[in-house]
């Protein structure tokens, strides 16, 4: 038996012991249970004292985490060794942001400097359109060229005083028409962001772009790419392209020049604050060890529930309306991370791998899916994050926000028994008949896992933390799973099958189509007037 299958054993063992204990059992111990599993760094403080889990839980866990190679891994990644095995790759996002050195011969620093420097000539005005100064900025994306700075420039949109951003990302034509309704083609710049520039989502629109900009527009628009000649191809040139490298995932692009937009929208000054942040939370989690690092403590914690308990999904529930893009970010970070279901020499999984995530922010979500989460037959298990002082905002509206955040938590560890039902209907008048029939409907079982992860404030420094905080937390679950985080092979064949349907679409000839979908494309066919 090999020391990790040891340790999976030993993990078992214990949670089988641990099965008959409640949270309310498990948070009576005291005051020094919530303190040992609670840590903080970098402006975030993560509290899992609402997880079923003890100190021998934890330490099961970090058995476990040694025993799966995690410290060695995480070295091996930031010293720039190919652990993208499958595409032979490094993955050095960290040193987009200063937190390990870049591969030789890569000038990141140069890089930042130079977007850097061209998102502050547009802020100025020094970078102009026919029409005058840029008010107004279309990035043109998709997947982490669109998901991370749309989630960013929601989150930080106290900071945003430069030209207006605007997201075009989906296929659909409707997005495009939607996000340059109103605005300037003179005074509009549009940020084509494709690693390959051959992405058919991305190109589409920047032909969108190109057309609605005008005739000899095309030197006005800019480029995100590593292929500078299909930049200079479609007409952008290349004093106009900045660089992006094949040792940094598309959904760990935010802090490259794949950041130009939310660059020119908050400002250098900003954005270096933002990749300071990062780059904290990066030396936080290459320096700590296991027992109190912040990204480790956290995966455990999702290994735990994944595979102890056997929760398979997870609701990530942020309080505060300007992280309403962070579930849509993380979704990509973590199911295309970690959504495999064979490990880095190709054999099938022997335990499950991620859990399905979701959610929505509150306190709207309350009003929509909380019903589940309190009183549905299957545990899903919550992560809060909220930020504990508001930042251009009302500060008692925030104190109600906080309230409604640290209550749902509260409600789903520890419910409200039958019992207890009954005798609050009873304190406020209620009938025995009433009682009876209402009681099993008010009840709330409880013993409902969460976490809450509290940030000092939503400021550039700290969301940049919270980012690389999610990051390592998807490394950390990926060598204890033992499958490649900087690989998404699961994304090609839809978009392989989808080039071979177009012309069925355009002309009608479905032969070699499957007869399910054939007869789908002749109805799509008939509907839009094509047949």
């Amino acid at each position: 038996m090999t020391a990790q299958e040891a340790a999976w054993r030993a993990l078992e063992d214990h949670a089988a012991r641990l099965s008959g204990r409640s949270l309310r059992d498990l948070v009576a111990q005291g005051p020094e249970r919530c303190a040992a599993l609670t840590a903080r760094a970098c402006g975030l403080t993560l509290d899992l004292a609402k997880e079923r889990l003890d100190g021998a839980a934890m330490d099961g866990l970090i058995a476990l985490a040694r025993a799966g190679r995690v410290e060695a891994e995480r070295d091996d990644m930031a010293s720039g060794r190919p652990v993208n095995a499958t595409e032979g790759r490094a993955a050095l996002h960290m040193a987009l942001r200063g937190g390990v050195p870049p591969p030789e011969g890569a000038d990141a620093v140069g890089a930042r400097d130079r977007f850097l420097a061209f998102a502050e000539s547009v802020r100025s005005g020094a970078f102009r359109g026919r029409g005058g100064a840029i008010t107004d900025v279309v990035n043109i994306g998709i997947g982490g060229s669109d998901l991370g700075p749309a989630m960013a420039a929601r989150a930080l949109s106290p900071f945003l005083d430069g030209p207006a951003l605007h997201f075009a990302s989906n296929i659909d034509g409707a997005h495009f028409a939607d996000a340059v309704r109103g605005l300037d083609p003179a005074r509009t710049l549009a940020v084509v962001c494709s690693k390959t520039f051959t992405t058919q989502e991305t190109t589409a629109n920047a032909l969108l772009a190109r057309n609605w900009l005008g005739a000899g527009e095309a030197e006005r628009m800019v480029a995100v790419s590593a292929n500078p000649s299909a930049c200079r191809a479609f007409g952008i040139p290349e004093d106009r392209v900045f660089g992006l490298w094949d040792w940094v995932g598309g959904r760990y692009s935010l802090w490259s020049a794949a950041g130009l937009a939310l660059a020119i929208g908050i400002g250098a000054e900003n954005f270096r604050a933002f990749l300071a942040g990062a780059a904290a939370m990066d030396r936080h989690f290459l320096e700590t060890p296991l027992e109190a690092n912040l990204p480790v403590l956290y995966a455990l914690s999702g290994i735990w529930r994944r595979n102890l308990l056997g929760h398979g999904a997870t609701a990530l529930i942020p309080y505060g309306h300007r992280l309403s893009r962070l579930v849509a970010h993380l979704q990509q970070l973590e199911l295309e991370s970690l959504g495999k279901r064979v490990d880095k020499r190709g054999r099938a999984l022997p335990r499950p791998g991620a859990p399905v995530l979701w959610g929505a922010p509150g306190t709207d979500a309350q009003h929509s899916f909380f019903q589940m989460l309190h009183q549905g037959g299957e545990i899903v298990p919550v992560d809060f994050i909220a930020a504990a002082q508001p930042v251009a905002a009302d500060p008692a509206h925030h104190r109600i926000l906080l309230a409604n955040c640290l209550a749902q938590g509260q409600a789903l560890a520890f419910g409200r028994s039958q019992g207890e039902t009954e005798a609050e209907m009873r304190a406020s008048g209620a009938s025995e008949e009433d009682i009876a029939r209402l009681a099993p409907h008010r009840t709330f079982p409880g013993n409902r896992p969460s976490t809450t992860i509290l940030l000092d404030r939503l400021d550039p420094e700290t969301l940049g933390a919270l980012i690389a905080f999610y990051e390592h937390k998807v490394f950390t679950q990926a060598a204890i799973w033992g499958v490649n985080p900087f690989d998404q092979w699961g994304v090609e064949l839809g978009k392989t099958l989808a080039a071979r349907l177009l012309p069925a679409l355009e002309t009608g000839d479905t032969g070699g189509l499957d007869p399910a979908t054939a007869a789908l494309a002749e109805r799509v066919r008939g509907l839009d007037g094509g047949g």
